[in-house]
């Protein structure tokens, strides 16, 4: 699979909530920080914080392009995120941040080795 498809098969399985898609996409060495600084190593404790995320039913996300580069075994996507939610009030709210997603080629499939979320 070429990188554009499986970053696309990534970003689906975020907005669908699929777990298992999800993970199937995931490096065991991933490393993933939060807009707020908080940060997880291993594709478990990813794991954990998306089983959780998926399971509430308030949020959505969209997402722009920004850049997507390749070189040899590697691979990184720059990507515009405009984020709603509800607050634990009820009320809604949205996030813009960039997120930049970097992926190494393993056995021939992309797996995410890197997840940095940074608010504008």
């Amino acid at each position: 699979m070429e990188f554009p498809q499986a970053l696309d098969a990534h970003l689906t399985a975020i907005r669908s909530r699929d777990l298992d898609g999800y993970l199937e996409t995931v490096h065991p060495d991933a490393t993933l920080i939060l807009p707020n600084g908080t940060f997880l190593r291993g594709k478990d404790a990813v794991a954990e914080f998306h089983t959780s995320w998926f399971g509430d039913p308030d949020w959505s996300l969209r997402t722009e392009t920004v850049r997507v580069s390749t070189a040899g075994e590697s691979a990184f996507a720059l990507l515009s995120v405009v984020y709603d939610d509800l607050d634990p009030e009820g009320k809604p709210y949205q996030k813009e941040y960039y997120l930049t997603l970097y992926f190494t080629l393993v056995e021939g499939r992309w797996l995410l080795l890197h997840d940095q979320n940074t608010f504008c």
